[in-house]
């Protein structure tokens, strides 16, 4: 969540080695998103969790709140989840004050609470606001796991009330190269239908405890009169699929994990807009630049995606690639999906058109041959020119 106030996301460029992409975070040359609205009059702040290296203010953050990071090991104590569970992530993770000294008092590792800690120093970050323009990235945690119950919802979703997801499997068709990663063997093999319905109840209500804590930072800004002038973007990590095609995780090309919320409000920003328009998560940092006034650095590979959210255009790209590790390849465009699977020399091809869930795979069906070898080449000349060594051919 990231709060504009008077207008995996620092981004960098893309490079692979040995097939894995990177982003290229440590090449000074390279324009930051909080640097350059700090070096145009913004201040900025760190709020939750911080999943990159270095320290905030190494990207040009100018405070911290709430600062949650993976220093506090000397902590630890062995933990289960709502299940039972050893908790394998997360488990040397703690809060700190603004100085760097760890706060083991709020919580060693993720609580049930921990997206109300977070939102608690959002929102005293925005009660102390003056005049000056800011910038505010909250990282919430949730609804990542170790899945805990937070206090009060336990019992807001009945598991045997939980329908169960369209695309239902109890194990994926084959080795998509993830299928015994971490988050995979939290669900046991094949998954059943109790079972998902039991982790689904817990995860939903980990994110319906996580929508109250949004919803106080959005009354924070309304009660001190800061909602007017203020850009909101509400997005998220790529979601779990609990069940969906067989899996659990998030490591998948599937809509369920890798299509994620993105949620833009604020002045000048079409009120009630619904949009198909195809974005990355990086094309937010020239669109906050554009809001501001502020020209787009060039080395930003993003693209504004302001016209969209303006009305002035329908859509900015024709299609995005996506990748997981050396295992996954994917290009979608407005209709199609092409995955591909370079270890096992495996393809599959969807109409999101006209099976969103992803249910019927398309890559035999002689008639649409042609879509597949047209998507095939764009994909593969793709990742030729962003030096993929997974490429051979």
């Amino acid at each position: 969540m990231c709060v504009a106030s008077r207008a995996e996301l620092i981004t960098g460029a893309t490079s692979f080695r040995n097939g894995v992409p990177r982003t290229n975070r440590l090449n000074p040359a390279l324009a930051l998103w909080p640097d350059v609205l700090r070096r145009n009059g913004y201040d900025t702040c760190y709020s939750g969790k911080w999943h990159h290296d270095g320290k905030p203010s190494d990207k040009g953050f100018t405070a911290t709140a709430g600062l949650y990071t993976g220093g506090g090991r000397r902590f630890m104590k062995p933990r289960v989840d709502w299940k039972g569970r050893e908790v394998t992530g997360y488990t040397g993770w703690i809060f700190e004050s603004e100085d760097g000294k760890p706060r083991p008092e709020l919580g060693v590792g993720l609580t049930p609470g921990i997206s109300e800690t977070i939102a608690d120093a959002a929102c005293r970050y925005i009660r102390g606001r003056a005049d000056k323009p800011y910038f505010l990235h909250v990282s919430f945690t949730a609804p990542h796991d170790p899945l805990l119950f937070p206090p009060g919802f336990e019992k807001m979703y009945d598991p045997a009330k939980m329908p169960l997801p369209v695309n239902f499997l109890p194990e994926h068709p084959f080795d998509h190269g993830n299928s015994r990663g971490r988050d995979e063997l939290l669900m046991t093999f094949p998954r059943t239908a109790g079972e998902v319905r039991e982790e689904l109840a817990c995860y939903y209500a980990v994110i319906s405890h996580l929508d109250r804590q949004v919803g106080r930072v959005l009354d924070t800004l309304r009660e001190t009169g800061q909602d007017r002038d203020t850009i909101v973007i509400y997005t998220a990590d790529n979601g779990l699929a609990i069940g969906s095609h067989g899996l659990r995780g998030k490591q998948n090309m599937y809509e369920h994990s890798v299509n994620v919320p993105l949620i833009v409000r604020g002045p000048g920003i079409a009120r009630g807009l619904r949009t198909d328009a195809q974005v990355y998560l990086r094309d937010l940092f020239p669109a906050t630049c554009d809001a501001a006034g502020i020209p787009v650095p060039e080395t930003v590979s993003g693209k504004s995606i302001l016209p969209v959210l303006t009305k002035r255009a329908k859509s900015i790209r024709d299609e995005v690639y996506c990748y997981f590790g050396d295992v996954q390849r994917m290009i979608r465009t407005d209709r199609w999906k092409f995955a591909w699977y370079p270890h096992i020399g495996r393809e599959q091809l969807f109409d999101m058109r006209t099976d969103p869930h992803e249910l019927r795979d398309r890559i035999a069906d002689a008639s649409v041959a042609s879509t597949a070898a047209d998507l095939r080449t764009r994909l593969k000349a793709w990742l030729r020119r962003e030096g993929d060594p997974v490429i051979t051919a």
